[in-house]
């Protein structure tokens, strides 16, 4: 029978709590309009709520189910032309809100983002 070393019992649980608070630490509020398009001529119209390198959350009266896949164009306040996301997959739904992943976007364009939100925590 194995015996669990409470040391480590403590050290995974303050790695998933500063891996948590990492996520979050990335993250940036905002509210700018997104567009997605996705097969069959499937498109709609949403408002981000927040932004980190690698998703976002965002609320629409279009509704999306987890597991389709999305293009994405970003319209930043700052910005002249807009985000583009290749491939965005929805992970859940609740509601109005989901939440998208990027799985694939361009080098360029992932830059874009992680300055946006580096400016914006200076």
């Amino acid at each position: 029978m194995a015996v669990q070393d409470p040391r480590t019992a403590r050290a995974l649980g303050s790695d998933d709590e500063a891996s948590m608070a990492e996520r979050r630490g990335r993250r940036l509020s905002l509210s700018c309009r997104l567009f997605f398009f996705g097969e069959d001529d499937f498109e709609g119209e949403a408002t981000v709520l927040d932004l980190s390198t690698n998703g976002c959350q965002a609320t629409s009266l279009t509704h999306v189910q987890v597991g389709i896949v999305l293009r994405l164009s970003l319209f930043l306040h700052d910005q002249q032309w807009p985000l583009r996301i290749d491939e965005a997959l929805v992970r859940w739904v609740n509601g109005e809100r989901f939440g998208l992943e990027f799985t694939g976007i361009r080098p360029a364009q992932r830059e874009r983002v992680r300055a946006i939100i580096m400016k914006a925590k200076l």
